[in-house]
């Protein structure tokens, strides 16, 4: 079973810059497609970025569109998301999902595209 671990929530100014870490400790993530999505208080959960397995295809909300960036590193499992020029309204908990795809092509933005979902890790944007 996949299961994902976030990291890297973490209080910071407006303006500042965090990295987000989403990893697997058992279960490659080769072949997954990766979404981040994020809740604020309140609000349903949004999709914010997403990934292609083979890392070709991207996709970001157009409220990050230019100040957010997800990329993969194979070597150590992980999909990262950097976060740059954050704004209080980035504040929520963000979370990571997984969905298998062998295409390697394949990316999406949907909630329900996704079967696999990590805990989540708090981001405040506070000054």
């Amino acid at each position: 079973q996949l299961q994902l671990v976030e990291s890297g929530g973490d209080l910071v100014q407006p303006g500042g810059s965090l990295r987000l870490s989403c990893t697997a400790s058992e279960v490659s993530l080769d072949y997954y497609h990766i979404g981040w999505f994020r809740q604020a208080p309140g609000k349903e959960r949004e999709g914010v970025s997403c990934i292609s397995s083979n890392g070709g295809r991207t996709n970001y909300a157009d409220s990050v569109k230019g100040r957010f960036s997800i990329y993969r590193d194979y070597a150590k499992n992980a999909v990262y998301l950097q976060m740059n020029i954050l704004k209080p309204e980035d504040t929520a908990v963000y979370y990571c999902a997984a969905d298998y795809d062998a295409s390697g092509t394949y990316y999406s933005l949907s909630r329900a595209d996704f079967a696999s979902w990590g805990q989540g890790t708090q981001v405040i944007v506070s000054s």
